[in-house]
C-alpha cells in the first residue's frame, strides 16, 4: 500500500492512503542503518509504501520504502550537532511566521531559515503576526523589515490570527497547496491554524510572561486536511536554525541580492569579504542591501551560531 506521512511521533507514522484511510505505521529497523545522518529518517509529508500486519486484532502498518523527496526543510539537530532534523518534505510552500517582541524573531533566524528554503527552491511567505497588539514603534519595525525583504522578491502579510486580519489572503494563498507553517515557539501558529480552519481546534498556550518566549505547544510536526481544498502542516516551533551542508562557495546563491550581483564581482570565486573591485561590498556601501542580510550571510559562511539572544534590532 502507498500513502503519505500525516504525523510523526519518532517510533510511529500516521499514514493517510490514497483512498483516505489512515494506519498507525513504524519502519523496518534498516531504514535507520542506511546512512541517513537524520534524526527522522521518516518526516511529515513523505509518501511511503506500507504493509499491513495484524497483532492482538489490531492492524498496523510497517513501511518499507520512502519515495523520492522533490523537496524538504532541513535544520541542525538540537542536541546532537552532528545529525540533521527534517521538519516536513514534499511541501509546495513555507509560511514563516515573524513576531517582534512577544517573542523577538531576529533577522539571523529569518534569514537562516530562507536559505535552507531557498535551497530547495520552496517558495516562502514572510507573516508578522500579531500585529493588532503593536505601538507604532513597533509597527515602524513591522514596515521596516517588510520592506527589506520585499526589495529582494519575498512576499510579506501582517497578520493578526487572533482578530483575524488578513487570515483570508492567507487562505487563499493556500488553496490546492502544501503549506507548512513555521517559527518560533509563541508566535501563533497553532492560532493562525484555528483561524484558518476552526474545526481543527489545535491546542494554543499564553506567552511566558517571565521571558517573553512561546511555551511549546505543538510537540509533533502533523499535517491536516481542510475543508477549502488545502494541507496544512503545522510544526513545533524552532528555538534556533542551524544551516545544513553548504559549500561557502554556494551560500551566496541562496541569498538572491548576492546572487544577482556575483556576476560583477572581480573574481568569478569572490566571497564578497576582503576581496578587491566586489560588487556585493559595494551594494553594502551603497545601502543596496540590507545590513543585517550581510551580516547572517559572514556568520553563515564562518560557521558562526546563530546568535540571536544577542542580536541587536537597533543595529539593523
Amino acid at each position: 500500500m502507498t500513502g503519505q506521512v500525516y504525523k510523526s511521533t519518532g517510533s510511529w507514522y500516521t499514514v493517510k492512503t490514497q483512498l483516505g484511510e489512515f494506519y498507525q505505521c513504524r519502519i523496518k529497523g534498516k531504514f535507520r542503518i542506511k546512512g541517513i545522518k537524520s534524526t527522522n529518517p521518516i518526516a511529515v509529508g513523505d509518501v511511503v509504501d506500507f504493509e499491513l500486519e495484524t497483532s492482538n486484532d489490531e492492524v498496523s502498518g510497517v513501511i518499507y520504502n520512502i519515495h523520492d523527496r522533490k523537496n524538504f526543510i532541513v535544520r541542525k539537530s538540537v542536541n546532537l550537532s552532528k545529525q540533521t532534523h527534517i521538519i516536513s518534505a514534499n511541501i509546495d510552500q513555507v509560511f514563516l511566521m515573524i513576531t517582534i517582541d512577544n517573542p523577538p524573531t531576529f533577522t539571523s533566524f529569518i534569514d537562516r531559515f530562507l536559505v535552507t528554503a531557498e535551497a530547495y527552491s520552496i517558495k516562502t511567505i514572510l507573516l508578522f503576526n500579531k500585529i493588532d497588539t503593536y505601538n507604532e514603534e513597533t509597527l515602524l519595525e513591522v514596515k521596516y523589515l517588510a520592506h527589506v525583504y520585499r526589495k529582494i522578491g519575498y512576499e510579506c502579510i501582517g497578520i493578526s490570527a487572533k482578530t483575524g486580519k488578513n487570515v483570508d489572503k492567507v487562505k487563499s494563498l493556500m488553496k490546492d497547496k502544501v503549506s507548512m507553517f513555521s517559527g518560533h515557539s509563541g508566535v501563533g501558529k497553532s492560532t493562525l491554524v484555528n483561524a484558518i480552519e476552526p474545526s481543527l481546534n489545535l491546542k494554543t498556550k499564553e506567552i511566558s510572561n517571565q521571558h517573553m518566549q512561546g511555551q511549546h505547544t505543538t510537540t509533533f510536526a502533523e499535517m491536516f486536511d481542510t475543508s477549502f481544498g488545502a494541507r496544512i502542516i503545522d510544526t513545533p516551533g524552532i528555538k534556533g536554525f542551524g544551516v545544513v551542508d553548504m559549500d561557502k562557495e554556494e551560500v551566496g546563491d541562496y541569498f538572491p541580492e548576492i546572487f544577482e550581483l556575483k556576476q560583477d564581482c572581480k573574481f568569478n570565486n569572490c566571497l564578497h569579504l576582503q576581496e578587491p573591485k566586489c560588487a556585493v561590498k559595494k551594494a553594502l556601501d551603497d545601502d543596496e542591501i540590507a545590513y543585517s542580510r550581510y551580516r547572517s550571510y559572514v556568520q553563515i559562511l564562518e560557521g558562526e551560531d546563530e546568535n540571536y539572544r544577542t542580536d541587536n534590532w537597533d543595529n539593523e
